[in-house]
């Protein structure tokens, strides 16, 4: 069954113009991963890479971002239209701005995003962990879709975390694998850093590709990635910002009497998730016109 296929490329190939093939040649030839750094400072903690497993448990990850091409570009273009929304939500909450790139290997920064577990939105809250830190998940309301609550919700585990483990990797292990798991694990290995458990595959990587993220965004050249200026997309301004207190009967009329479509309200506000909203329990909300 290969043989046509076979013959096929090899008369395409005899026809190619001479001039082709160092093209060829050089599409062929990978770029190669960023070398591992000696260390890194991430939200003011220093992770050395000097022991060899840290050493190759980091080159994994930078291996892996340098040939993940689809995901890794689009992220890059979805970058500043979503940390221009974000980053000024952390540094008012205190956490710093290293933490925006744990959102980009959550979600590769699709507000849109919903996993097998059911976690949901740039910060891949579940359900439950939304309801602990305020977030409303309703049929017609889901603030885990919500860019700015998300975040204040996401801030919020962040600083109860650092009270309790005094280091941003642990944390992230913590924001992976959940606080019980990480601090079951501390207590039972005896350590005080998830960077010395013998952790499950998933949450053992998370801290070196949160890592590994962070030079991917600094420097994406260094990965083989050029995204131009004018290709990223541009930061999301609202034309207006509408509170309401009551019930919305009809999101499709709504829209259209603000001058937008129910389209282009729904891409603005991925939390409505419902063609009306009912606010049985007069609750104020902000919806944003495109």
């Amino acid at each position: 069954m290969k043989k046509p296929f076979c013959l096929l490329a090899l008369i395409l190939l005899t026809f190619l113009p001479l001039n082709a093939q160092p093209f060829m040649e050089a599409e062929r030839l990978h770029k190669q991963a960023p070398p591992v750094p000696e260390y890194m400072v991430f939200a003011g903690d220093t992770v050395s890479f000097l022991r060899q497993d840290f050493h190759e448990r980091m080159d994994r990850e930078l291996i892996s971002f340098t040939y993940m091409h689809t995901n890794s570009t689009l992220m890059l273009k979805r970058s500043r239209r979503y940390f221009s929304r974000i980053v000024p939500i952390l540094k008012k909450n205190g956490i710093p701005e290293d933490l925006k790139y744990l959102m980009a290997i959550e979600s590769n920064l699709d507000p849109k995003a919903l996993s097998r577990a059911g976690a949901a939105g740039l910060w891949q809250f579940t359900k439950a962990t939304a309801h602990t830190y305020g977030l409303e998940v309703s049929a017609e309301v889901d603030e885990r879709y919500n860019i700015e609550k998300e975040t204040v919700a996401a801030c919020k585990f962040l600083k109860n975390a650092l009270r309790k483990y005094g280091d941003w990797m642990t944390v992230a292990a913590s924001y992976n694998a959940g606080q019980a798991g990480i601090s079951k694990r501390l207590e039972d290995q005896k350590q005080s850093s998830a960077l010395e458990l013998w952790l499950p595959e998933e949450t053992a990587r998370y801290m070196f590709r949160l890592l590994a993220v962070k030079m991917f965004f600094e420097n994406p050249a260094a990965f083989g990635f050029q995204v131009s200026e004018e290709a990223y997309y541009p930061p999301f301004s609202p034309s207006a910002e509408v509170t309401v207190s009551g019930p919305v009967t009809s999101l499709v009329d709504f829209a259209l009497s603000h001058n937008t479509t129910y389209a282009a309200l729904k891409e603005a506000n991925l939390w409505l998730r419902d063609d009306k909203l009912t606010n049985k329990a007069g609750k104020t909300y902000t919806i944003l016109i495109p």
